[in-house]
């Protein structure tokens, strides 16, 4: 822009001009720039407010997006007014060619310049087109799915299936063998690790009755042909049917940190609060049947909080009295027969190991063997444990899970073949009426990825408006003219009529990374048509210079010629700012690869958008502006004049 601007005020009489006047025009155009480019890098700025605003994983993903650009455009601006001053006072040299010298400005302007006039020629016709365009977007708007994140492939597979909670450790390691091997057996299969229960640390919670099995992935070119990822985990899925298994598929890291974020660990949990686990787990039961053949709901299962054994070792006191004993004997033999006590501490170099001492397997495999240990006394010898002690097996929860101190029970499932949104709406549909009669004192709540995407929804909700209020504010000390800023504004939704068909056609799901492509091309829109309505304002004061202010003098084929100027003959800056934008951005269609799933939703929208967006200023804003103008003649007698920079 500021080259374009600098050659117009150039041309002069004496060419080539001396080094001092090269000096003082590079001056005064550098001033008549600084505006323009401090008011567009506010716009952009402000644009990707709401992303700066996002918290949680869709805050620490997209706010160095936001960052990065923020930055960039305040370097670029600073450049722009420093040093690219200085480097045209060096590279200008000789005599400067006229526009209509460039072939390539003369070819672009004899094919748009028709185009134009035509379009001024049926402006209403043009109208009506665009307006349809913007209704059919709207409509596909309302059909696009939604969603929280794009899921982001991480190129393998975490297996989470869930067995009985009263299972035993060699009934888990046999499944665990069995999965492992049928897993193993799929060709696009690299390698396989399983693992029951938790690891001996307090961050893993989990009981013996959950696996986790992470499966690798051999290289994408070694697949079978037409296999999807998809397909290896149906076929997965399919081959694992095993009585009393629940099978559930998810990604390694994605589900550490929805364990994290929200304590579950599937795309969507329904959490039940109350104050007894009976009653929990009877809802939860009711929820889940409730939830069978719903459309998109996978690995459906509801987490068991009652139906776990345990070996209840009740001392008989008045056989205690009897033999002499207390309390404190039996715990001691319960403790070295069966959880084991620790003798000592064996140090080798920096690791500790702690040696403990437990009775064979064979003397505490079943309750018949507890009930026979030899417990020690002082005047009678050895005694069966079951003479002072009664050793029976009792029902209780596997796991007591609380939050908010509550108890809390769980509801769990995947989402596949369907989006999130319609999803969850679809499941809370059929839900409410159960909910309306749920005992006093329980309620549920939706967690997973659709807890995130309430709440990300909800700051993009509250701080959208005050963004676009802040925009219009800007135009408004660019322009001082209220109408000038509605009629740049106005861009605005039809540059999102191009992003919408994209990501519609792309089947896309609404999330996110979609809606910061949107507020990444909002900015882009409004400073394109900014520069158009500078370049049309500019046309009409040199209208205004020869022929005066009046509708007596100026017709409307003079408005037309000097809008039709002052469109045509800026076409190049125009058209590169747009041209910049899609060669950087195209190439990321054709991306693969890990990062190319969040990529791709982020770039639809901007590229579908940047063309609409030119379309529409190059064609509509002139036709909006020629109204406005013919308006202000015919009401006012002469039209308003913007004495704005670029």
């Amino acid at each position: 822009m500021m080259i374009e601007k600098i050659k117009n005020l150039f041309k002069k009489e004496h060419d080539p001009l001396s080094s001092d006047e090269k000096l003082q025009l590079i001056e005064k155009s550098s001033k008549l720039v600084g505006p323009g480019v401090f008011y567009s890098t506010l716009i952009v700025i402000a644009s990707f407010l709401p992303v700066f605003l996002l918290t949680g994983m869709e805050g620490k993903l997209f706010s160095p997006l936001a960052w990065t650009k923020s930055f960039i455009l305040i370097v670029d601006a600073f450049l722009a007014i420093t040093l690219t001053p200085v480097l045209i006072s060096f590279l200008l040299k000789g005599k400067l060619r006229p526009e209509n010298k460039n072939p390539i400005n003369r070819k672009l302007e004899s094919i748009y310049t028709p185009i134009l006039v035509f379009c001024l020629k049926w402006r209403k016709t043009v109208l009506g087109i665009n307006i349809v365009a913007l209704l059919i977007g709207l409509v596909m708007f309302t059909r696009l799915g939604s969603e929280f994140m794009p899921p982001l492939d991480e190129g393998s597979v975490l297996f989470m299936p869930v067995t009985l909670p009263d299972v035993s450790n060699s009934e888990v390691k046999r499944i665990l063998q069995v999965q492992d091997k049928l897993i193993k057996s799929i060709p696009e299969v690299d390698h396989v690790l399983g693992k029951a229960g938790r690891a001996n640390t307090a961050t893993d919670n989990s009981p013996i009755s959950m696996i986790e099995t992470i499966i690798l992935l051999k290289p994408q070119s070694e697949w079978r042909e037409g296999k999807t990822k998809n397909d290896i985990i149906t076929e997965i899925n399919n081959k694992l049917q095993i009585p009393g298994v629940t099978n559930g598929f998810t990604q390694p890291i994605i589900n550490r940190i929805n364990m994290l974020s929200t304590g579950i660990r599937t795309d969507v949990g329904i959490k039940v609060y109350g104050e007894s686990l009976d009653t929990i787990n009877a809802l939860s039961q009711k929820i889940k049947k409730a939830l069978e053949g719903t459309s998109g709901v996978k690995d459906l299962y509801a987490e068991p909080i009652t139906g776990g054994r345990y070996i209840d070792i009740e001392a008989k006191r008045e056989m205690l009295g009897r033999y002499g004993l207390s309390i404190d004997d039996i715990n001691a033999v319960v403790e070295a027969a069966i959880g084991g006590m620790k003798l000592t501490t064996t140090i080798e170099g920096r690791q500790r190991f702690s040696v403990n001492a437990r009775y064979a397997q064979e003397y505490r495999n079943s309750i018949d063997a507890l009930k026979k240990l030899q417990v020690q006394t002082m005047q009678y010898g050895p005694i069966p444990l079951e003479t002072i002690a009664e050793v029976k097996i009792s029902d209780g929860p596997p796991m007591i899970n609380s939050e908010n101190a509550m108890l809390r029970g769980s509801v769990l499932f995947n989402v596949r073949d369907r989006d999130l949104g319609s999803t969850v709406k679809e499941a809370q549909k059929k839900l409410n009426s159960m909910m309306s009669k749920m005992p006093k004192g329980y309620y549920i709540e939706w967690s997973g990825q659709w807890e995130n995407q309430l709440r990300a929804n909800k700051t993009l909700s509250i701080i959208l408006p005050i963004v676009v209020i802040i925009i219009f504010l800007i135009l408004y000390f660019t322009y001082h003219s209220m109408k000038e800023s509605l009629i740049t504004m106005i861009t605005v939704p039809f540059a999102l009529i191009g992003g919408v068909f994209m990501v519609y056609f792309y089947g896309i799901n609404l999330s996110v990374a979609v809606a910061v492509g949107f507020i990444a091309l909002f900015g882009m829109a409004i400073e394109t048509a900014m520069l158009m309505t500078i370049y049309l304002n500019e046309s009409m004061n040199k209208m205004v210079e020869k022929y005066g202010n009046s509708k007596e003098v100026i017709t409307e084929e003079i408005l037309r010629q000097y809008i039709i100027d002052g469109s045509a003959k800026r076409l190049r800056p125009k058209l590169m700012t747009v041209s910049v934008s899609l060669f950087g951005l195209i190439p990321i269609l054709w991306a693969t690869g890990t990062g190319a799933d969040v990529m791709l939703p982020i770039t639809v929208p901007l590229i579908g958008g940047t063309i609409t967006s030119t379309i529409y200023v190059l064609l509509v804003t002139p036709i909006v502006f020629e109204m406005v103008k013919l308006h202000e003649l015919k009401t006012k007698g002469k039209i308003e004049l913007i004495d704005v920079k670029e």
